[in-house]
């Protein structure tokens, strides 16, 4: 294995340098990926222009699994632009504003939904998303809002579920990590004992609620959103309509009961097939990925002909016509494919750099057992951070804290909660990870704007939980999480009463 030392996080860096520089994120990713090949080729530019292409786009591009993401997103993507074109969510938001009286309820509202697409960190961007772009619209809260609930509600609430694939993958990480310095406790009981230790995952979704409860808005988040506020008082109110009703252009009628039904009949449809074929799965040989990648499209497809269909009987438009409409949907989201394969591309550079294990290396040198945890966090964050990916952040890193951690005589529960809590943290604000990047999908909001305004609250959330390991080490109890979250609660509010603006 050649030791790239130093030179192995350069990518990452300069991504994240590129991005934030440039406001393209395609740029970034592209001059990640190539730094990271100029090191692997020893700076030939021939070899380099090989590696790119050969050894890590089109190598993610033929990855099965990730084509499969490709693949549900063009049919979320098509779906979306069915019940946009028919007049179906419009009315959906023009019924709920109804009932959904203000901007906190609206916010709470998308926050719990988010909580029940539990089963699928992914997935649950594209599935809730969608549905409450126009109510956000309505209450006028920019995209970026609904961004970060997406985000802050997708991957912390699905590794904080055991039965799960993410619980599958931690069980096998923890087994494989302990077998190698003798220990003999079951893997699964040893990750529901770490669950109550997981501190970003329960204060990135105690975060939520908090934002909503304060009622207001700092940094780039207040930035954007009084931009947005601005945006729709110049444009009189009038782009909602534009974009929810034309198409070919022909102007759909004004909202009627028929249009709720074009909303309601294929989301029920589609939620009723992902309920029945996650629990089909789930009782006959477990859940997968696989599953529940298929689950979602037979899903989606599902619901889509049941909106063609209606719009056949009620609007008159052929199939053809339905089709080109979806059709015109899945383009849309082509750009969001091609930073995905990017990041993904990304992420094989710096998995062929060695990247995480560098950085892993430098908590090699022997430190207090009490602050070991609060290390592993930083480390995880900053791997995760570096890499967009949490799973390969816990792969690296669970080796090696595991049988680091056992020989110093720290809390094992706890190294492990600090894995897999620096992990989430880092792959939350990173502008390379796929959740994030999905989670922009989901608003239809500019990605490095989610990036920047999300980082502003999940920071504080991070600092918090980096307070509650070291809290941890010296008084490990499970009372360290309620305390760490009445912390957030009084640091989140002294942040917006010094930052903060009502909006």
């Amino acid at each position: 294995m050649n030791d790239y030392g130093i030179l192995s996080i350069i990518p990452p860096i300069l991504t994240i340098i590129v991005a934030l520089y440039s406001k393209n994120v395609l740029l970034a990713l592209a001059c990640g990926i190539m730094s990271g090949s100029f090191i692997l080729a020893d700076f030939n530019p021939f070899y380099a222009m090989l590696n790119v292409m050969e050894d890590q786009v089109l190598k993610e591009v033929a990855n099965g699994s990730q084509v499969q993401v490709i693949l549900i997103i063009f049919i979320i993507g098509g779906f979306v632009k069915l019940l946009e074109v028919s007049g179906g969510a419009s009315a959906f938001a023009s019924k709920l504003t109804s009932i959904v009286t203000s901007k906190s309820k609206a916010q709470l509202l998308v926050w719990l939904s988010g909580l029940g697409i539990f089963f699928t960190d992914s997935g649950n961007s594209l599935i809730v998303g969608p549905l409450y772009r126009s109510v956000f619209r309505e209450f006028k809260i920019c995209k970026e809002k609904l961004a970060y609930i997406l985000d802050t509600t997708s991957s912390p609430i699905s590794i904080l579920i055991p039965f799960i694939g993410w619980g599958a993958y931690i069980t096998s990480l923890i087994d494989k990590s302990y077998a190698e310095i003798g220990l003999e406790e079951n893997a699964f009981s040893v990750l529901i004992n770490v669950i109550p230790y997981q501190f970003y995952a329960f204060l990135a979704l105690a975060t939520v609620p908090i934002l909503i409860f304060t009622g207001k808005e700092y940094g780039p988040m207040k930035r954007s959103q009084a931009q947005f506020i601005a945006s729709l008082n110049e444009q009189d109110n009038t782009e909602h309509a534009d974009d929810a009703l034309q198409t070919n252009d022909q102007l759909v009628p004004v909202a009627t009961e028929q249009k709720i039904s074009i909303f309601l009949y294929p989301l029920g449809i589609m939620l009723l097939l992902v309920g029945g074929l996650i629990i089909w799965h789930a009782t006959h040989g477990g859940l997968s990925s696989v599953h529940i990648r298929s689950t979602l499209a037979i899903a989606y497809l599902a619901a889509s002909l049941t909106c063609m269909e209606m719009m056949r009987r009620h609007q008159a438009r052929t199939y053809t016509e339905s089709l080109g409409i979806f059709i015109k949907g899945a383009e849309s989201l082509v750009y969001i494919s091609i930073v995905l394969v990017l990041a993904w591309s990304l992420s094989s550079v710096t998995k062929d750099l060695h990247t995480a294990e560098y950085l892993g290396s430098i908590i090699s040198g022997k430190v207090e057992p009490m602050y070991f945890p609060m290390i592993v966090f930083i480390l995880g964050a900053i791997i995760s951070l570096s890499t967009g990916s949490s799973y390969g952040t816990f792969a690296i890193l669970m080796s090696i804290a595991i049988p680091v951690g056992f020989e110093l005589g720290a809390s094992m529960y706890l190294t492990i909660a600090a894995v897999l809590s620096g992990g989430l943290f880092g792959d939350h604000v990173s502008p390379i990870s796929d959740t994030t990047v999905l989670a922009s999908a989901g608003a239809e909001c500019n990605h490095l704007s989610h990036v920047t305004t999300q980082g502003a609250y999940a920071g504080v959330t991070g600092l918090v939980a980096l307070f509650a390991y070291g809290l941890a080490g010296v008084y490990e109890s499970a009372y360290v999480l309620p305390i760490a979250i009445i912390v957030l609660f009084i640091v989140m509010s002294m942040m917006m009463k010094l930052f903060g603006k009502r909006l």
